[in-house]
């Protein structure tokens, strides 16, 4: 049997149900899921695909990767060719596999960030590896580290690496051998601060050897449902992750693929989504810290990094007291023990619900 931990989750529904007891109905901000629509333009172009009779490609559609090419080119200045995008069902089951389908396994170590989401931890378990979080990978001395992932901006805390950071964690992964993955499914949710992609020449120096850039559309588009991402990056790395894919029969549904190459190629609707979690946060951040919330990081992506300097979990109780349910930050680590996440992806009516309670 894996020693996996116990789903993290599971341990918020007696303060779930807490929260649900409120008058006025519960307001959860403990999970990013969307709440708007999906924009009209994909769910026609899932609809004009619906008649799909036949097996789709591991691979995906030319027309997919070569939209993913070229929004990753025209939004996030990543040049590379469309061959090297391979269709995810979902960037979570690409986190959670990828040490397997790399090979990674027993007496090595998978590395991510000290505060991280917990399925870098559980794939690396997965396959049979040792998880090791850490902020600093120079501690690791001369070993060989297999895969080191990187998550800018961050889920929990909203932190966004600098372009000069990331270029030291590519120059240590190379000397070392390691592959690096960067999930960047928040990356077009740039605040105070704009994300930059590992495969930007600014940080790779025009090269994409030993790198994967994972991207999503859950948060993009509101395309949770869909299960739509993509990874990018070192060829052969893509190819290699393609045949072990192929073997798997990890296939992306062709309405599916349809549906994501409109939503990539067009724009206007991603604008509208940005503006209204921007809307969301801006009333929700200052209500927060008028009622004795400290907002840390959180200049990109769609929570609130918060503490009033007690227990999360005593955090978590205030809040559901009052109808609101938040994450609390150990989900994310020990590193997390004081802070608990608050996701702005509720809608505008509950939203405004959680701000009057917390005046």
């Amino acid at each position: 049997m894996i020693g996996l931990p116990d789903f993290p989750w599971d341990r918020l529904t007696p303060l779930k149900t807490l929260a649900q007891a409120h008058p006025d109905g519960i307001v959860d901000l403990s999970v990013g899921t969307p709440v708007d629509p999906v924009p009209a333009v994909v769910r026609q172009a899932l609809a004009d695909a619906s008649d799909s009779p036949g097996y789709p490609l591991t691979y995906g559609t030319e027309r997919l990767r070569s939209a993913a090419a070229g929004w990753l080119r025209r939004r996030h200045g990543v040049v590379l060719d469309q061959a090297n995008v391979l269709p995810l069902i979902g960037s979570k089951e690409f986190v959670a596999w990828l040490p397997t389908l790399l090979g990674v396994g027993r007496g090595q170590r998978v590395v991510f960030p000290e505060l991280a989401y917990p399925t870098y931890d559980v794939g690396a378990r997965l396959a049979g590896a040792e998880p090791y979080a850490t902020d600093g990978l120079f501690a690791l001395g001369p070993e060989q580290v297999p895969l080191v992932w990187v998550n800018s901006p961050s889920n929990p805390s909203g932190k966004v690496l600098p372009a000069e950071h990331l270029r030291k964690v590519v120059s240590w992964a190379r000397e070392h051998g390691a592959v690096v993955a960067s999930d960047e499914c928040y990356i077009e949710l740039g605040w105070e601060e704009q994300p930059v992609s590992i495969l930007h020449p600014d940080v790779c120096g025009g090269s994409h050897e030993g790198l994967l850039a994972v991207h999503s559309l859950s948060k993009r588009s509101n395309m949770a449902g869909y299960r739509a991402g993509f990874v990018a990056g070192d060829p052969a790395l893509i190819q290699r992750l393609l045949e072990v894919r192929k073997h798997a029969g990890m296939l992306m549904p062709g309405p599916v693929q349809a549906a994501m190459a409109v939503a990539l190629d067009d724009d206007e609707h991603a604008e509208e989504q940005r503006a209204r979690y921007a809307a969301r946060r801006e009333v929700l951040r200052p209500a927060l810290e008028a009622a004795g919330w400290r907002i840390e990081h959180s200049t990109a992506g769609l929570y609130l990094w918060a503490s009033d300097g007690t227990d999360c979990w005593k955090q978590v109780r205030t809040l559901a007291e009052k109808g609101i349910l938040v994450a609390p930050g150990d989900f994310y680590g020990k590193a997390g023990s004081a802070h608990v996440r608050i996701a702005v992806t509720a809608s505008d009516e509950r939203i405004s619900a959680a701000v009057r309670r917390l005046q």
